[in-house]
């Protein structure tokens, strides 16, 4: 079983609003996941405009969960933040 971190969509119409989860890669975007690990709001002006649960997130790599192009970004810019203020 090929499991995914990738975002799935939850918000209204035209307020867009995702979560990241791990999930089993052959299920739809939108299916039930393993696990949510965090959120992304796109149309927040705060900075950050996702949180994550590093911890989890490290957990699901080392067991062979591929991320996608913008859950990796997520995650990198996480490991800066708690780098930074480690």
């Amino acid at each position: 079983m090929a499991v995914k971190l990738r975002l799935k969509r939850v918000g209204a119409r035209n307020t867009p609003v995702y979560r990241i989860v791990a999930t089993d890669g052959r299920k739809p975007r939108d299916g039930r996941p393993k696990e949510e690990l965090g959120t992304y709001e796109p149309l927040s002006s705060g900075e950050p405009n996702f949180s994550i649960d590093l911890e989890r997130a490290e957990y699901w790599l080392s067991v062979g969960a591929k991320p996608s192009d913008t859950v990796r970004s997520f995650i990198r810019k996480a490991r800066r933040a708690a780098k930074a203020s480690a």
